[in-house]
């Protein structure tokens, strides 16, 4: 994901483990201050709060309800295991623009798949982000069956290890021009040619929205070939709140009454204070 010239990955690099936790102000965070039936499990990405330390985040995030810190690695997850969190999803290999879609990018993803499948697996983390990569010039067909025989080479594996794989779903339209899997029936086409119940897709509403629309009934559709979701305020990846046009409490409820027992991710890029806006997507959410 890129925004305004940051990534999650440079913005992960740079970070590390962030500054000493200062005394985190009196908002309305607490969670006293929650309602809502919590059918939710509620997730963070770090890489949108890159002004805070990760002890600061994990501090408030534990405090607003929520259960996990995604988009960490191994060194960030000893941080945040220290709070009493967990991280829903770790990453992968490689960039956004250069995935499984071409067989010379294989034998990377599969070695680094892997030892990212082996840390999720010894930290119970569920789920490890993969990419299609960009098109340049390749036939959508093409780029699905290169897609199919990389992930089956990783599949296997990640049945045995536990964890699942999530290709994720994101627009072509706005923040990732030529991405590759950017609508849900090719992503879902994927899964289905991969055969494994260890390799889904992670669901971002923000993206699926620029690109579809129709989010509630696609979600209820295609239920079984999701494994996580992201959220993101449409349009500018920011807020979730009445700023944009997303229902988010209706999407969550539609969610839930799939059946689904996994994470959503919150992964907007706060405009306002950063603490008070996480706060107010946790009760957006909490369903």
């Amino acid at each position: 994901m890129r925004i305004e010239g940051w990534s999650r990955r440079s913005v992960l690099t740079s970070l590390g483990a962030g500054a000493a936790l200062g005394v985190l102000p009196k908002t309305s965070f607490a969670r006293d201050d929650q309602k809502g039936q919590g059918n939710i499990k509620q997730s963070v990405c770090r890489w949108c709060y890159k002004d805070l330390s990760l002890e600061k985040l994990s501090e408030a995030a534990r405090k607003i309800g929520l259960q996990s810190i995604e988009l960490i690695g191994p060194d960030e997850f000893k941080t945040v295991k220290a709070y009493g969190l967990t991280c829903a999803l770790t990453w992968g290999a490689g960039k956004i623009d250069s995935g499984l879609n071409r067989k010379e990018n294989h034998d990377f993803w599969d070695q680094e798949l892997r030892k990212n499948i082996d840390f999720a697996a010894a930290e119970k983390i569920p789920n490890v982000i993969c990419f299609s990569g960009n098109r340049k010039g390749m036939p959508d067909e093409e780029g699905l069956e290169n897609c199919v025989i990389g992930a089956k080479r990783i599949a296997g594996y990640a049945e045995k290890m536990g964890v699942t794989v999530c290709m994720e779903l994101l627009n072509s339209k706005v923040n990732h021009k030529d991405y590759m899997c950017d609508r849900t029936a090719w992503g879902v086409q994927l899964v289905k040619k991969v055969g494994s119940p260890r390799f889904k897709l992670l669901y971002d509403i923000y993206h699926m929205q620029i690109m579809e629309g129709d989010v509630i009934r696609t979600i209820r559709e295609n239920k079984d070939y999701i494994a996580h979701y992201h959220t993101g305020g449409v349009p500018g990846r920011n807020e979730i709140d009445e700023t944009q046009e997303l229902n988010y409490p209706a999407i969550m409820k539609a969610i839930v009454e799939t059946g689904y027992s996994g994470f959503v991710g919150q992964e907007f890029v706060p405009t306002r204070d950063p603490l008070t806006s996480l706060a107010q997507a946790y009760r957006i959410c909490n369903v």
